[in-house]
């Protein structure tokens, strides 16, 4: 192994040591998602035979519940320790695929971003189910040119944990050649799932992780609920934060707060339609495929935060992916540059960890410095999501007067691919 790449493992390591610590030992009870909520989960599966996603509606997609039973292998005493154990292998497996040996100089300095992402975000990178799709879904993009199956499968495995990556099936779908394998690989694989629930007996909760969403109020860090948290600040009448039993997360509610909440959901599918036909548009131009996914894949997955009435730490990991796409398709021959939103997505991290764990309960007070630092979180998303849009615009206008990225005509071929062995160019 050469120097350069043992100073990764090492840093890849001393990161997660220190995450792990801080999920286990810091204030904020980081990691209590996980030994708390996660536990009594698997608690109530092992000990009374009664299965979340099954027995009873859920918030997540079904497979969400593997990890959280794998992490009960060695005893309730280490649930959160072998949480955390599982995710630094899971991020391990991914880690190895952008660290290859045959991967040019060049191509190492993605994997260091990741690993400045990890510790600018802090600890809620590894404390939640997010955090097991993220590792796959990174093994997805990665594999996606050569063995095009198997990372739509990926994909839609982590899709059936957290709902997110189906931006990323969405993206391929728009921009492949392989959409037609993606989208077969997508759907047997979802029957598949579907009919094992109606076997167990949960036909009637399969879709209740989003028939659950849907009476949700406005979650205190979601972007459109910044109003109201400064409504709430001045004192302004019926505006406070309080805390939901129900679904057992912070919510803020004020005059209008109830009719926003019912309009957010079709925002955000009417914006997630909306870049998608952009993406659309671009490759019917002649976009180049490896110029249209990265910045289709980022603009709706930051449309699924941005737009969103719910609104937590960890969904901020789920801009890495595009991120880590983005910068390999630059080394590639890309013409979308990746550097700016790489920059933006580090300050949104690190604004996230400001906020949370450490000071979450000034926030939850309305302290004003935090309620700053929110506000500036919040509004980068929407700089994240311009950026994105703007990018995939110029994507298709270059193709309409000819000035297309590499592969207009091609697949991904596996030379061309940015994870590709020995690609070499410019971030």
């Amino acid at each position: 192994m050469s120097a350069s790449r043992l100073a990764l493992w090492i840093a890849f390591v001393a990161v997660h040591v220190w995450l792990g610590l801080v999920n286990l030992l810091g204030p904020g009870l980081p990691l209590g998602d996980v030994t708390i909520t996660y536990r009594f989960w698997t608690d109530q599966a092992f000990s009374h035979d009664y299965w979340v996603g099954i027995d009873s509606v859920w918030v997540y997609p079904i497979l969400a519940i593997l990890p959280m039973l794998a992490s009960f292998a060695f005893g309730p005493e280490v649930y959160g320790s072998t949480w955390l154990t599982l995710v630094m292998v899971l991020n391990g497996v991914a880690f190895a695929f952008l660290t290859r040996p045959t991967f040019s100089r060049e191509r190492l300095a993605i994997a260091w971003w990741w690993i400045a992402f990890l510790l600018l975000l802090g600890p809620i990178a590894l404390g939640r189910i997010d955090s097991v799709t993220i590792p796959l879904a990174v093994v997805g993009v990665v594999l996606l040119a050569t063995r095009p199956r198997i990372a739509a499968f990926i994909l839609v495995i982590a899709t059936w944990m957290k709902i997110w990556p189906a931006a990323l099936l969405a993206a391929i779908v728009v921009s492949s050649k392989h959409r037609l394998a993606t989208v077969v690989v997508a759907l047997g694989t979802s029957a598949a799932i579907v009919l094992v629930m109606f076997a167990l007996g949960g036909g009637g909760a399969v879709f209740s992780f989003i028939t659950q969403q849907a009476g949700r109020g406005l979650q205190i860090e979601a972007p459109v609920s910044t109003a109201w948290l400064w409504q709430a600040a001045a004192g302004a009448n019926n505006a406070y934060v309080y805390y939901d039993q129900g679904i057992l997360t912070f919510q803020v509610t004020g005059d209008g707060a109830d009719v926003a909440a019912d309009l957010m959901t079709p925002l955000l599918a009417v914006v997630a339609l909306a870049v998608a036909a952009l993406g659309i548009l671009a490759v019917r131009r002649g976009a180049a495929a490896l110029d249209v996914l990265a910045p289709l894949s980022l603009a709706l997955v930051t449309a699924l935060i941005a737009f969103n009435k719910v609104g937590s730490p960890q969904f901020i990991s789920w801009l890495a992916v595009p991120i880590i796409l983005g910068l390999g398709a630059r080394l590639a021959g890309s013409s979308v540059p990746f550097r700016v939103p790489a920059v933006i997505v580090l300050v949104i991290a690190a604004l996230t960890q400001v906020l949370y764990p450490y000071l979450y309960v000034y926030l939850l007070g309305l302290n004003t410095v935090l309620l700053i630092v929110i506000t500036a979180r919040n509004a980068l998303y929407f700089v994240l999501l311009a950026w994105a849009i703007a990018e995939l615009w110029q994507v298709g206008t270059r193709a309409r007067v000819g000035e297309g990225g590499p592969l207009s005509d091609e697949p991904w071929p596996e030379t061309a691919w940015p994870f590709a062995p020995n690609q070499r160019g410019m971030i």
